[in-house]
């Protein structure tokens, strides 16, 4: 069978385990995840493994004539040959690695050694090659052929844990205090205050305004889920008050964290996309909140055209009473924490990272103690750390909780983040085994087109598999699964690609979407509702957001 069907047939039987684990077997996501990613890990060869392998660690290099040469590539048996390599940092030797079409393997046919430094950071190497080298051979570090036979030897276990292993390496202690942070919020009145903060000084006729504003800001540490429980008793109180505008209300909440949720870490979805392309973290916030603005802008302006359209009545929802919601958004202002406090675990991780991105990209020569410390506060871990901190003792401070309430309040964080970093995590497993089907091979050629068609690829392959099975931070794990091979080789920054997996996690949420059904059941839409208003909203954001992130790629593209 052709290699590149048999590839196309590996990962589609990997994303239907999924997407039916899901759908039809009803399972949980971290059990789908994994025996996705089981399935894939069975039917990979070894061969593929080791061609992922060495495509991951090879140079890029160009083939210099020698002066006895007429052509770039034909050169007497075993004369020298230089080699511009793409690369800074040479090691002393690299190995030539050939696939043997006969033999069904790779094998090494010669080394090069490192000569003198060629034009732009290039440097020329030489060897002595039994044959003359070729464009589809590969420059491997020394040892890289034996490090991929290793690879492609290990058991289907030892691949699954090892991708397992690394996911958690890199989200597991942000997601933690990400849920920390989260929580304390919640139950200090924190992020009830941000509320009532906008609120007051934007006033009851722009109260949608404060609602939009008030569901991104808090959609950056908190899931969209908890932050449309915490905002929808507002909403509805408000309705109450003014006797109108209840679906605008709502249509705000859900415009202002739902983008959130999928463009701004430490939500699990962007970062995990940002760990998985090697996008600095506080890059993303920064790209990811400027594309969110948009998209947030233009869901605000559809939720007012279509307010104006239609009217939502106000219903009792089935968990709680229109008594017992209002009397939750009531709660004495006495209570809560001044709106500074409330905000400061917000604002300051993204201040440390995003301060350090910024100041290590200024052209300006820095005391390295300056830049040592600015290195350690921004990052990522250490800053969301620092950030949980503070929201634990804002809720001490307001609470007057002892230590051990203290405990008893965060441990239910984490037992609610320890299930998103397994989910996580499990993603970044199948994502792992994906790459090592070489699906980067069927791509090889996409970073030669535009970048226009790069960028809605991976918008169209994340949107595909948000619809099949409803979940954005599945989808956007298994869209940066099969992408994240291009990041090495894209003619722009990695980040424009984070971002069109984030916006095509949007279209199109219907039933099988946990966050439709809590969106239509707390605010007390029905299904017929739901898909009227919040579903053609969300999924026009996502184009939005997608336009943005095209204009954004080709006005500035910046280097990768």
């Amino acid at each position: 069978m052709d290699v590149t069907w048999s590839t196309l047939i590996i990962i589609l039987a990997g994303i239907l385990v999924v997407v039916g684990g899901v759908l039809v077997l009803k399972l949980h996501a971290f059990l789908a995840l994994t025996l996705g990613a089981l399935v894939v890990a069975v039917m990979t060869p070894s061969l593929a493994i080791q061609r992922h392998a060495l495509s991951k660690m090879a140079i890029k290099f160009q083939v210099q004539p020698a002066a006895h040469d007429s052509a770039s590539t034909a050169r007497p048996k075993s004369a020298s040959a230089g080699v511009v390599l793409e690369t800074a940092r040479p090691l002393g030797t690299l190995d030539v690695v050939r696939f043997d079409a006969d033999r069904r393997e790779f094998g090494q046919i010669g080394i090069l050694r490192f000569t003198q430094p060629g034009k732009r950071g290039a440097f020329v190497a030489t060897g002595e090659l039994p044959v003359s080298i070729r464009s589809s051979d590969l420059v491997v570090p020394p040892q890289g052929l034996q490090q991929a036979r290793g690879l492609a030897e290990q058991t289907v276990g030892q691949r699954i844990a090892t991708g397992f292993g690394s996911t958690c390496a890199k989200i597991g202690i942000l997601i933690a205090m990400a849920s920390i942070i989260g929580k304390c919020l919640l139950d200090s009145g924190a992020a009830d205050r941000i509320v009532r903060a906008l609120l007051g000084r934007l006033g009851e006729d722009r109260a949608p305004l404060a609602f939009l504003s008030s569901g991104f800001l808090l959609g950056v540490p908190v899931f969209f889920d908890t932050v449309f429980y915490l905002m929808i008793p507002l909403g509805k109180a408000m309705r109450m008050r003014t006797g109108r505008n209840y679906l605008l209300y709502v249509l705000s909440i859900v415009a202002g964290a739902t983008m959130a949720h999928s463009l701004v870490p430490p939500t699990p979805g962007p970062l995990l996309v940002a760990s998985e392309l090697g996008v600095d973290i506080g890059l993303m916030i920064l790209v990811g909140g400027v594309v969110g603005l948009f998209t947030v802008a233009f869901g605000y302006v559809y939720a007012v055209f279509v307010s104006r359209i239609w009217d939502l009545p106000l219903r009792d929802s089935a968990d709680l009473s229109l008594e017992e919601l209002e009397t939750i958004s009531r709660r004495d202002a006495a209570e809560l924490p001044p709106t500074w406090a409330a905000l400061l675990p917000i604002l300051l991780p993204v201040v440390l990272i995003g301060g350090y991105t910024i100041l290590k990209r200024l052209p300006l020569e820095l005391p390295d103690t300056l830049m040592h410390t600015a290195a350690t506060l921004g990052d990522k871990n250490i800053a969301l750390v620092i950030s949980a901190v503070c929201a634990m003792a804002m809720l001490v401070k307001t609470q007057a909780r002892s230590m051990r309430d203290l405990a008893s309040a965060v441990q239910p964080a984490l037992s609610s983040g320890g299930v998103i970093i397994l989910i996580t995590a499990a993603g970044g497993a199948f994502g792992q085994v994906l790459q090592q089907t070489n699906v980067a091979g069927l791509m090889s050629d996409l970073p030669s087109v535009s970048p226009a068609m790069i960028i809605i690829c991976a918008f169209l392959i994340t949107a595909a598999i948000r619809t099949a099975q409803g979940s954005a931070t599945v989808a956007m794990i298994t869209a940066v699964g099969i992408l994240s091979g291009l990041a090495p080789g894209l003619p722009f920054h990695p980040v424009y690609l984070a971002v069109a997996i984030g916006c095509g996690s949007k279209p199109i949420g219907w039933m099988n979407d946990s966050g439709f059904w809590v969106i239509t059941k707390m605010s007390g839409m029905t299904e017929t509702e739901g898909l009227k208003y919040v579903t053609p909203m969300t999924s026009c954001m996502g184009l939005v957001g997608l336009v943005v992130t095209l204009v954004a790629v080709t006005v500035m593209p910046m280097s990768g």
